[in-house]
Protein backbone atom coordinates (compact mmCIF):
# COMPACT_ATOMS: atom_id res chain seq x y z
CA UNK A 1 0.00 0.00 0.00
CA UNK A 2 1.42 3.65 -0.67
CA UNK A 3 1.52 5.47 2.06
CA UNK A 4 -0.01 8.33 1.61
CA UNK A 5 -3.37 6.47 0.64
CA UNK A 6 -3.65 4.57 4.21
CA UNK A 7 -6.29 5.83 6.27
CA UNK A 8 -4.61 6.96 9.51
CA UNK A 9 -6.03 8.15 12.97
CA UNK A 10 -3.65 10.39 15.35
CA UNK A 11 -3.74 10.35 19.15
CA UNK A 12 -1.96 13.15 20.96
CA UNK A 13 -2.71 15.63 23.56
CA UNK A 14 0.59 18.64 24.07
CA UNK A 15 3.09 20.70 22.18
CA UNK A 16 5.15 17.32 21.65
CA UNK A 17 2.81 15.64 19.56
CA UNK A 18 1.66 18.84 17.51
CA UNK A 19 4.69 18.50 15.32
CA UNK A 20 4.32 15.32 14.33
CA UNK A 21 1.06 15.88 13.33
CA UNK A 22 2.07 18.94 11.41
CA UNK A 23 4.08 16.38 9.98
CA UNK A 24 1.72 14.17 8.61
CA UNK A 25 -0.56 16.99 7.51
CA UNK A 26 1.93 18.83 5.34
CA UNK A 27 3.49 15.84 3.93
CA UNK A 28 0.28 14.55 2.35
CA UNK A 29 -0.72 11.25 4.74
CA UNK A 30 -4.20 11.10 4.58
CA UNK A 31 -5.47 11.65 8.51
CA UNK A 32 -8.93 10.66 9.02
CA UNK A 33 -9.33 11.39 12.53
CA UNK A 34 -7.50 12.81 15.54
CA UNK A 35 -8.18 11.78 19.27
CA UNK A 36 -7.09 14.11 22.19
CA UNK A 37 -7.83 15.18 25.87
CA UNK A 38 -11.49 16.31 26.88
CA UNK A 39 -11.17 20.30 26.87
CA UNK A 40 -10.03 20.91 31.08
CA UNK A 41 -10.68 24.17 32.99
CA UNK A 42 -7.57 26.35 33.54
CA UNK A 43 -6.40 29.45 34.29
CA UNK A 44 -8.09 31.78 37.22
CA UNK A 45 -11.03 32.02 35.61
CA UNK A 46 -11.72 28.22 35.31
CA UNK A 47 -12.67 28.16 31.65
CA UNK A 48 -11.93 25.68 29.65
CA UNK A 49 -8.67 24.79 27.73
CA UNK A 50 -8.63 23.27 24.50
CA UNK A 51 -5.09 20.85 24.26
CA UNK A 52 -2.61 21.86 21.73
CA UNK A 53 -3.31 18.96 19.32
CA UNK A 54 -6.61 19.97 19.02
CA UNK A 55 -6.12 23.85 18.32
CA UNK A 56 -3.71 22.57 15.52
CA UNK A 57 -6.84 19.80 14.49
CA UNK A 58 -9.32 22.27 13.95
CA UNK A 59 -7.13 24.76 12.20
CA UNK A 60 -6.43 21.93 9.50
CA UNK A 61 -10.29 20.90 9.54
CA UNK A 62 -9.33 17.51 10.71
CA UNK A 63 -12.08 15.52 12.84
CA UNK A 64 -11.89 15.49 16.87
CA UNK A 65 -12.66 13.03 18.93
CA UNK A 66 -12.48 13.61 23.04
CA UNK A 67 -13.39 10.51 24.97
CA UNK A 68 -13.23 10.68 28.18
CA UNK A 69 -13.27 7.02 28.79
CA UNK A 70 -11.40 5.21 25.70
CA UNK A 71 -13.86 2.03 26.46
CA UNK A 72 -16.67 3.82 25.72
CA UNK A 73 -18.97 2.05 23.45
CA UNK A 74 -20.12 5.24 21.42
CA UNK A 75 -16.49 6.36 21.37
CA UNK A 76 -15.49 2.60 20.04
CA UNK A 77 -17.93 2.86 17.54
CA UNK A 78 -17.41 5.87 16.36
CA UNK A 79 -13.36 5.42 16.25
CA UNK A 80 -14.26 2.65 14.05
CA UNK A 81 -16.21 4.61 11.35
CA UNK A 82 -12.88 6.06 10.39
CA UNK A 83 -11.76 3.25 9.25
CA UNK A 84 -8.10 3.61 10.03
CA UNK A 85 -5.18 1.56 8.48
CA UNK A 86 -3.14 2.99 11.12
CA UNK A 87 -3.15 4.51 14.39
CA UNK A 88 -0.28 6.79 15.37
CA UNK A 89 0.46 7.99 19.32
CA UNK A 90 2.60 10.57 20.84
CA UNK A 91 2.56 12.10 24.43
CA UNK A 92 -1.43 10.50 25.05
CA UNK A 93 -2.76 8.45 27.60
CA UNK A 94 -2.62 4.81 27.88
CA UNK A 95 -4.57 2.29 25.41
CA UNK A 96 -7.45 -0.43 26.12
CA UNK A 97 -6.06 -2.99 24.15
CA UNK A 98 -10.16 -2.66 22.13
CA UNK A 99 -8.36 0.31 20.76
CA UNK A 100 -4.87 -0.19 20.04
CA UNK A 101 -5.12 -3.72 18.36
CA UNK A 102 -7.94 -2.47 15.62
CA UNK A 103 -6.27 -1.36 12.67
CA UNK A 104 -5.15 -4.07 9.95
CA UNK A 105 -1.11 -2.12 10.35
CA UNK A 106 -1.53 -1.15 14.45
CA UNK A 107 -0.90 1.48 16.28
CA UNK A 108 2.64 2.74 16.82
CA UNK A 109 4.01 4.94 19.75
CA UNK A 110 6.55 7.65 19.76
CA UNK A 111 8.51 7.60 23.22
CA UNK A 112 10.88 10.21 24.18
CA UNK A 113 13.48 7.66 25.21
CA UNK A 114 16.02 4.24 23.69
CA UNK A 115 13.98 1.89 24.99
CA UNK A 116 13.76 -0.30 26.76
CA UNK A 117 15.33 2.43 28.83
CA UNK A 118 13.36 5.03 30.65
CA UNK A 119 9.60 3.85 30.05
CA UNK A 120 7.09 5.47 31.55
CA UNK A 121 5.54 9.14 31.55
CA UNK A 122 9.02 11.50 32.14
CA UNK A 123 11.82 10.11 30.13
CA UNK A 124 12.92 13.52 28.89
CA UNK A 125 13.19 14.76 32.84
CA UNK A 126 14.80 11.87 34.00
CA UNK A 127 17.71 11.48 31.37
CA UNK A 128 19.19 14.74 32.37
CA UNK A 129 18.09 14.53 35.98
CA UNK A 130 19.83 11.03 36.11
CA UNK A 131 23.13 12.53 34.41
CA UNK A 132 23.03 10.99 31.07
CA UNK A 133 24.80 12.10 27.74
CA UNK A 134 22.68 10.31 25.78
CA UNK A 135 19.05 9.68 24.55
CA UNK A 136 16.64 9.58 21.28
CA UNK A 137 13.52 8.58 20.07
CA UNK A 138 11.94 5.51 19.93
CA UNK A 139 8.98 4.20 17.33
CA UNK A 140 7.22 0.77 18.68
CA UNK A 141 4.04 -1.42 18.39
CA UNK A 142 1.74 -1.49 21.16
CA UNK A 143 1.05 -4.28 23.35
CA UNK A 144 -0.57 -4.91 26.52
CA UNK A 145 2.49 -3.18 28.79
CA UNK A 146 3.03 0.03 28.62
CA UNK A 147 6.61 0.96 26.67
CA UNK A 148 7.37 -2.68 26.16
CA UNK A 149 5.98 -3.27 22.49
CA UNK A 150 8.43 -4.27 19.86
CA UNK A 151 10.65 -1.76 18.27
CA UNK A 152 10.72 -0.47 14.81
CA UNK A 153 13.08 2.09 14.85
CA UNK A 154 14.99 4.18 16.72
CA UNK A 155 17.14 7.56 16.59
CA UNK A 156 20.21 8.85 19.12
CA UNK A 157 20.83 12.24 20.37
CA UNK A 158 23.49 13.54 22.56
CA UNK A 159 22.81 15.32 25.76
CA UNK A 160 24.95 18.43 26.08
CA UNK A 161 26.26 19.28 29.55
CA UNK A 162 24.27 22.70 29.44
CA UNK A 163 21.25 21.37 28.37
CA UNK A 164 18.07 21.65 29.74
CA UNK A 165 14.96 19.46 29.60
CA UNK A 166 13.28 22.32 27.33
CA UNK A 167 16.17 21.94 24.97
CA UNK A 168 16.21 18.46 24.64
CA UNK A 169 11.93 18.17 24.15
CA UNK A 170 12.66 21.02 21.54
CA UNK A 171 15.25 18.77 19.24
CA UNK A 172 13.40 15.60 19.51
CA UNK A 173 10.11 16.57 18.89
CA UNK A 174 11.62 17.17 15.48
CA UNK A 175 13.62 14.19 15.36
CA UNK A 176 10.65 12.27 16.54
CA UNK A 177 8.36 14.25 13.66
CA UNK A 178 10.47 12.65 11.33
CA UNK A 179 10.67 9.51 12.65
CA UNK A 180 7.32 9.50 12.50
CA UNK A 181 7.19 9.90 9.19
CA UNK A 182 9.43 7.27 8.09
CA UNK A 183 7.28 4.26 10.45
CA UNK A 184 4.66 5.31 8.10
CA UNK A 185 6.22 4.98 5.43
CA UNK A 186 7.69 1.64 6.65
CA UNK A 187 4.59 -0.01 7.73
CA UNK A 188 2.48 0.99 4.56
CA UNK A 189 5.44 -0.70 2.30
CA UNK A 190 5.62 -3.99 4.74
CA UNK A 191 9.28 -3.11 5.19
CA UNK A 192 9.39 -3.33 9.11
CA UNK A 193 10.87 -6.01 10.96
CA UNK A 194 10.53 -5.15 14.85
CA UNK A 195 13.00 -6.07 17.70
CA UNK A 196 11.14 -7.48 21.19
CA UNK A 197 12.77 -5.37 23.59
CA UNK A 198 14.31 -8.16 25.41
CA UNK A 199 16.71 -8.16 22.61
CA UNK A 200 18.11 -4.93 23.81
CA UNK A 201 18.33 -5.84 27.16
CA UNK A 202 22.07 -7.54 28.25
CA UNK A 203 21.79 -9.88 31.41
CA UNK A 204 23.44 -7.59 34.34
CA UNK A 205 21.92 -4.32 32.50
CA UNK A 206 19.77 -1.94 35.08
CA UNK A 207 16.46 -1.09 32.99
CA UNK A 208 16.03 2.95 34.32
CA UNK A 209 12.61 4.26 34.84
CA UNK A 210 10.40 7.19 34.01
CA UNK A 211 7.58 7.47 36.13
CA UNK A 212 5.51 10.87 36.47
CA UNK A 213 6.95 13.47 38.52
CA UNK A 214 5.00 15.25 41.25
CA UNK A 215 6.36 18.28 43.31
CA UNK A 216 7.95 16.60 46.15
CA UNK A 217 10.49 14.90 43.26
CA UNK A 218 11.10 18.71 42.46
CA UNK A 219 12.69 19.72 45.85
CA UNK A 220 16.44 20.50 45.98
CA UNK A 221 18.45 18.43 48.52
CA UNK A 222 21.31 20.33 49.04
CA UNK A 223 22.96 17.75 50.92
CA UNK A 224 23.62 15.55 47.21
CA UNK A 225 26.72 16.65 45.10
CA UNK A 226 26.56 20.03 42.79
CA UNK A 227 26.35 17.69 39.96
CA UNK A 228 23.45 16.36 41.66
CA UNK A 229 21.83 18.93 42.07
CA UNK A 230 22.43 21.04 38.96
CA UNK A 231 21.31 17.91 37.47
CA UNK A 232 17.85 18.17 38.91
CA UNK A 233 17.11 21.76 37.68
CA UNK A 234 18.20 20.81 34.59
CA UNK A 235 16.05 18.30 33.57
CA UNK A 236 13.11 20.68 35.19
CA UNK A 237 13.65 23.72 33.80
CA UNK A 238 11.54 25.03 32.27
CA UNK A 239 8.96 22.60 33.42
CA UNK A 240 7.60 21.59 36.47
CA UNK A 241 10.91 23.38 37.80
CA UNK A 242 13.27 22.67 40.49
CA UNK A 243 12.14 24.15 43.98
CA UNK A 244 13.74 25.54 46.94
CA UNK A 245 12.82 27.25 50.17
CA UNK A 246 14.06 30.27 51.73
CA UNK A 247 13.70 31.14 55.29
CA UNK A 248 13.96 34.57 58.01
CA UNK A 249 15.65 33.16 60.72
CA UNK A 250 14.13 36.12 62.77
CA UNK A 251 10.64 36.59 60.73
CA UNK A 252 10.27 32.84 60.84
CA UNK A 253 9.08 33.56 57.04
CA UNK A 254 9.20 31.08 54.37
CA UNK A 255 9.46 32.36 50.97
CA UNK A 256 9.43 29.03 48.03
CA UNK A 257 11.95 29.69 44.62
CA UNK A 258 11.96 27.88 41.45
CA UNK A 259 15.21 27.86 40.21
CA UNK A 260 15.54 27.24 36.62
CA UNK A 261 19.52 27.56 36.06
CA UNK A 262 22.56 27.28 38.35
CA UNK A 263 26.08 26.82 37.22
CA UNK A 264 29.33 25.04 39.08
CA UNK A 265 31.43 27.36 41.23
CA UNK A 266 34.10 26.50 43.42
CA UNK A 267 35.81 29.70 43.97
CA UNK A 268 34.85 29.86 47.78
CA UNK A 269 35.67 28.09 50.60
CA UNK A 270 33.57 24.90 51.33
CA UNK A 271 30.66 25.33 53.92
CA UNK A 272 27.85 23.96 55.20
CA UNK A 273 25.07 22.57 52.45
CA UNK A 274 22.39 24.70 52.35
CA UNK A 275 24.69 28.19 53.14
CA UNK A 276 23.80 31.43 51.35
CA UNK A 277 26.56 33.01 49.90
CA UNK A 278 25.81 36.97 47.69
CA UNK A 279 27.33 39.94 47.28
CA UNK A 280 23.76 41.40 47.24
CA UNK A 281 24.74 42.82 43.32
CA UNK A 282 25.26 40.10 41.15
CA UNK A 283 25.83 36.42 42.45
CA UNK A 284 23.83 34.51 44.75
CA UNK A 285 25.53 30.92 45.34
CA UNK A 286 24.11 27.96 47.59
CA UNK A 287 26.53 25.28 49.31
CA UNK A 288 26.61 21.67 48.73
CA UNK A 289 28.62 19.44 50.02
CA UNK A 290 31.44 19.44 47.74
CA UNK A 291 31.03 22.80 46.18
CA UNK A 292 29.21 25.76 45.31
CA UNK A 293 26.00 26.31 42.68
CA UNK A 294 26.26 29.68 41.62
CA UNK A 295 22.14 30.57 40.95
CA UNK A 296 21.63 32.11 37.66
CA UNK A 297 17.80 32.52 37.02
CA UNK A 298 15.76 32.15 39.73
CA UNK A 299 11.45 33.09 40.40
CA UNK A 300 10.21 33.88 44.00
CA UNK A 301 7.04 33.00 44.83
CA UNK A 302 4.36 35.58 43.65
CA UNK A 303 7.01 37.25 41.55
CA UNK A 304 8.06 36.55 38.07
CA UNK A 305 11.08 34.72 36.51
CA UNK A 306 14.36 36.95 36.75
CA UNK A 307 18.36 36.91 36.46
CA UNK A 308 19.94 36.66 39.57
CA UNK A 309 20.89 40.36 39.19
CA UNK A 310 17.70 41.81 38.94
CA UNK A 311 16.26 39.55 41.74
CA UNK A 312 19.30 41.32 44.19
CA UNK A 313 18.08 44.51 42.85
CA UNK A 314 15.19 44.31 44.94
CA UNK A 315 15.84 41.63 47.66
CA UNK A 316 19.30 42.89 48.74
CA UNK A 317 18.63 41.34 52.30
CA UNK A 318 18.62 37.71 50.97
CA UNK A 319 22.05 36.63 52.53
CA UNK A 320 20.31 37.22 56.08
CA UNK A 321 17.85 34.03 54.89
CA UNK A 322 18.71 30.70 55.02
CA UNK A 323 17.52 27.18 53.12
CA UNK A 324 14.94 25.74 54.96
CA UNK A 325 16.35 22.12 55.05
Amino acid sequence: MHPKEIRIVFMGTPDFAVKSLKALVENGYQVVGVITAPDKPAGRGRQLSESAVKKYAIENDLKVLQPEKLKNPDFIAELESLEADLQIVVAFRMLPEIVWNKPPLGTFNLHASLLPQYRGAAPLNWAIMNGETETGVTTFLLSHEIDTGQIIFQEKVSIAGNDTVGDLHDRLMIIGSELVLKTVDALAEGKVQPIDQTQLIENTERIKQAPKIFKEDCRIDWTKSTESVRNLIRGLSPYPTAWTEFVHPEKVEIITAKIYAASRDNSSLPAAPGTIQTDGKKFLKIACPDGWLSINDIQLSGKKQMKIDELLRGFQHIGEWKIKM
